[in-house]
């Protein structure tokens, strides 16, 4: 009976084992297809019934790691794990690993790694990437040097968790020490070098590890190559970029590939390019994805182009579903201002919406003026539980025109704790803009980390309330911290240096944007022009005007202007007609504005007429009240006030108020009393009781020896009780 018993005992454990080999397949297929509550039901069962080997045990543990039940069931399986002696087997503890990584319990982590006897390149890759993620980078470091370092996957995964948490100047010595110890690096080696290059070493190191890319042989792994491709266009180095994409083999090349170079089109704003780029994408039948269309999308050249692109996503059936992509056919459709459109997506969008979606209607709605249906949107929004962000409340409080408003929002990220900087930022800006800078500058002295912005935003509200030197004083506080002033900081500056009595503030700004580097900007160079200018300093406006090796259209608007300033006319006019065959250059209204004031000044009848004919039928502009307001003027000074009356009384802006005193200017300079008294009553309709009104009325009649009204004008004055504010001036002596 042995012999037989014994047989029968080896047919039971072979049909076990084969029970179990096919629940084992059955159990992978699961956890691969996602089905990972399925998988943990299977495991139960396989418990209960069989005996699970390490295999089952493996996959139950890496499923479970992908659940929200990590710690609970993870724990049972663990404790299984040791009660079967399971635990020995290197990917059972690698699973162990894996888990206790995903529920960021690093203490189980390197309880786990310490009982695995014979660690293998995945454990040391695993306990290396699970100690990077929670941020633990010296004790990484201390497990690493314990490490062989023979394997590029343990150094793979060093170097990616140094960089993911900032430690980039860590990862490229590491990178370096690899290639010294004669480790030959990888296709993911050289993809996570070349993303990090921009961000620390730069584009020389960027170009240096290319090299060792082409020496390496490397060229041909398509991640290599977007990596590379993406790093150019980081470094604005467009043409490399584009080399690099020009050079690989079309086999090589990937929708990833193609994805990347419309990104770096996109990133440095070359619209076109990156349209074409996804023409060739399409017609080559590379798949299109969803990052394709959002990025097409995103940055769309004009309407026509986007609709296409539009088109050909939903003809791909990436319009249903698809969050992204219909958040940026919304985003397009809000940057041409078509409102109606980008609802249309939105409605239609129901279950799938995100926080993007509801953000990019409230911020086009206000970007639109339409603003309560953004508070609407907002207060929809809320009630189907998304919960606001940063960007949320930012759209809100740069669209608030109330201080009920401002303060209500306030109150709201008080009550939630939202206390980003972003936040209080646009915040600052708020009540600054609604004329409470002693509440802005409190929230700005409370921050407890202050960006460039919170800078630039308390310093731009010290300046539209009418505290100028604040501002400046601000802007030398900023110089002493960590920070370093941009582009706009330094505009703010001179903004106030300008309308200061002591040029010296001003000039100490213009060295500092030559020290560093600032003077290729040309937003600052207009404002310096404008600055000299407004100083009374001609000569220094026209030195830097002449030393801008880039100019816009502000640029020639703010020499026209600093020329008619100065009285000038003749030199503003040729300005004005050089300005017309500089290449790329377009005039626009307030050049005319400028040019027109600068004839005005100068008595150039002749010249404004010409230029007013050039403005209407070479440039295709409808004159404003600006414009005409400079014509009447200048008929008026030059002693044509019939002609003035004209323009005003026959033009389609009627007796604007503008134009008015521009007449009534001219009436008091020639004597017109006739004339004046009807442009006064003029006023009068218009502003009641203002003093200036009956000031200058006063002066007419007694010029023309009407001594009697003029009294009584002035007695009008007294009885009003209004008074006239003196004039006064910034400049010092």
């Amino acid at each position: 009976m042995k012999p037989l018993l014994f047989s029968q005992r080896i047919w039971t454990d072979t049909f076990s084992n084969q029970q179990i080999l096919k629940l084992n397949h059955k159990l992978t297929h699961l956890t691969k297809t996602n089905q990972f509550s399925e998988s943990l039901k299977l495991f139960t069962k396989i418990h209960s019934s069989h005996k699970p080997d390490h295999y089952t045990l493996s996959t139950a543990i890496t499923a479970t790691s992908k659940t929200r039940h990590v710690t609970v069931f993870g724990n049972q399986l663990h404790s299984f794990a040791i009660k079967t002696a399971l635990k020995d087997y290197s990917h059972v503890g690698n699973s162990l690993l894996s888990l206790y990584a995903k529920a960021h319990d690093l203490v189980s982590v390197e309880l786990v790694f310490d009982d695995i006897q014979w660690p293998d390149v995945y454990s040391w890759t695993t306990v290396l990437s699970a100690v990077a993620r929670l941020s633990e980078i010296d004790y990484a470091l201390h497990v690493f040097d314990k490490m062989p370092k023979c394997y590029v996957a343990v150094w793979n995964a060093i170097i990616t968790g140094c960089s993911d948490n900032g430690c980039e100047h860590v990862a490229f010595r590491l990178f370096k020490d690899m290639f010294r110890m004669n480790v030959r690096g990888d296709n993911y080696t050289f993809a996570t070098m070349l993303s990090l290059c921009y961000l620390s070493e730069g584009l020389d190191y960027g170009r240096h590890v290319h090299s060792v890319v082409v020496k390496s042989g490397f060229l041909d792994w398509t991640s290599v190559v977007n990596s590379l491709i993406t790093m150019y266009f980081n470094c604005e180095c467009v043409m490399d970029g584009y080399k690099v994409f020009e050079e690989t083999e079309s086999e090589v090349r990937n929708h990833v590939t193609y994805n990347a170079m419309i990104d770096g089109f996109v990133s440095v704003e070359r619209f076109e390019d990156a349209f074409l780029m996804f023409r060739d994408m399409h017609r080559d039948s590379v798949c299109l994805s969803e990052v394709t269309f959002v990025s097409v999308l995103s940055s769309c050249c004009s309407l026509r182009v986007g609709c296409q692109a539009q088109g050909l996503a939903i003809k791909m059936g990436f319009d249903c579903g698809y969050t992204a992509v219909n958040n940026a056919t919304m985003t397009m459709y809000s940057f041409f201002g078509k409102v109606n459109e980008a609802r249309s997506v939105f409605e239609r969008m129901e279950e799938s919406r995100d926080l993007v979606s509801w953000n990019v209607m409230v911020s086009m709605f206000f970007q639109e003026n339409i603003n309560e249906e953004a508070i609407l949107t907002y207060i929809k929004m809320r009630r189907e539980g998304i919960e606001p962000d940063a960007f949320t409340y930012g759209s809100l409080l740069s669209a608030s025109d109330s201080l009920q408003m401002v303060e209500m929002i306030h109150s709201v990220l008080c009550k939630n704790g939202l206390n980003k900087v972003e936040v209080l930022n646009a915040l600052i800006s708020s009540y600054s803009r609604n004329g409470q800078i002693k509440r802005a500058f409190q929230i700005f002295s409370d921050l407890p980390y202050k960006s460039l912005i919170s800078w630039n935003s308390i310093i731009s509200g010290f300046v539209l309330n009418g505290y100028p030197m604040q501002g400046l004083e601000k802007f030398s506080v900023l110089l002493n911290t960590h920070l370093k002033p941009n582009a706009y900081s330094l505009s703010l500056a001179l903004s106030i240096c300008s309308c200061t009595p002591d040029m010296d503030h001003g000039k100490q700004v213009h060295g500092y944007i030559l020290r560093h580097g600032f003077d290729s900007e040309i937003s600052l160079g207009n404002a310096l022009v404008t600055m000299y200018s407004k100083c009374g300093f001609l000569d220094r406006s026209l030195s830097v005007f002449n030393a801008m090796v880039e100019r816009d259209t502000i640029t020639w608007n703010a020499i026209i202007s600093a020329y008619s300033q100065h009285g000038q006319g003749k030199e503003a006019v040729h300005c004005f007609e050089a300005m017309q065959i500089s290449p790329g250059i377009k005039p626009d209204h307030a050049t005319f504005t400028a040019v027109l004031s600068a004839c005005s000044h100068s008595g150039l009848v002749n010249d404004a007429t010409r230029i007013l004919d050039i403005m209407v039928n070479i440039y295709g502009f409808v004159p404003s009240v600006d414009h005409f307001s400079c014509i009447v003027d200048l008929l008026g000074r030059s002693g044509y006030l019939d002609e003035a009356e004209r323009v005003v009384s026959d033009g389609y802006f009627g007796a604007h108020p503008n134009m008015c005193w521009s007449l009534f200017s001219a009436c008091a300079n020639h004597g017109n009393l006739t004339l004046g008294r009807k442009v006064a009553r003029l006023l009068l309709e218009r502003e009641q009781n203002n003093p200036s009104v009956y000031v200058l009325l006063a002066n007419i009649c007694a010029e023309a020896c009407q001594w009697e009204e003029a009294a009584k004008l002035r007695d009008m004055v007294k009885q009003f009780g209004t008074t006239k504010q003196p004039g006064c001036s910034w400049i010092s002596t």
